[in-house]
């Protein structure tokens, strides 16, 4: 599987939130709205998710095994990192 850093916006202020990315996957299929998120281990990715009525949320994309999670962050933490 190819994963290719579609976009990258950078924030810079005091949150917690540090950036949002866009990842193009085997050039056919674009996921948006990646959080790039400081916790206390240090930076992770927050995969796109939705709320629902009853305030619970549900991811709406995400990797499904450790293997394709690490491509995704080392794509985007590494560009990040930069």
């Amino acid at each position: 599987m190819k994963v290719t850093l579609d976009n990258l916006y950078r924030i810079d202020d005091e949150t917690k939130l540090k950036g949002i990315a866009s990842v193009i996957i085997d050039d056919c299929f674009k996921v948006s709205g990646i959080k790039i998120i400081d916790g206390k281990n240090g930076l992770f990715l927050q995969m796109p998710y939705t709320k629902l009525k009853d305030g619970s949320s549900r991811d709406i994309a995400y990797p499904i095994n450790s293997e394709t999670r690490k491509l995704f962050n080392d794509v985007i933490l590494t560009e990040y990192n930069k």
